[in-house]
């Protein structure tokens, strides 16, 4: 089972990225994903999920309006699209795998990091001023 984490870089404050997860070793067509960050010194931070239908979305208010969460099952791939990117988005980027997720969730289960089961290596989002 491998989640590997792309699309990390520099950018300057109000830019935008585009972070990959790709899947591979499992179903993912039947996975609740996320996205998860930790900036240095601070804890794991939820950041966006998606339901496996893709039909439901859960974001933090911190980055909800700028961020956009969204998968290709097809591909197997869990899409970021991170924009108006701010200082305090700075950080390494993980997604992450909950296989036991029922369709219908809410963002209370969506948000808690010990729900997912597997995680992919990170990717550095860093943000210039």
């Amino acid at each position: 089972v491998q989640l590997q984490a792309s699309g990390g870089g520099l950018v300057q404050a109000g830019g935008s990225l585009r972070l990959s997860c790709v899947t591979s070793g499992r179903s993912f067509s039947r996975d609740l994903m996320g996205w998860f960050r930790q900036a240095p010194g601070k804890e794991h931070e939820f950041v966006a999920a998606i339901s496996r239908t893709g039909g439901s979305t859960y974001y933090s208010d911190s980055v909800k309006g700028r961020f956009t969460i969204s998968r290709d099952n097809a591909k197997k791939t869990v899409y970021l699209q991170m924009d108006n990117l701010k200082l305090e988005d700075e950080a390494v980027y993980f997604c992450a795998a909950d296989p036991n997720a029922i369709l219908s969730i809410g963002l209370s289960y969506a948000s808690r990091q010990e729900n997912y089961n597997y995680w992919g290596q990170g990717t550095q989002v860093t943000v210039s001023s």
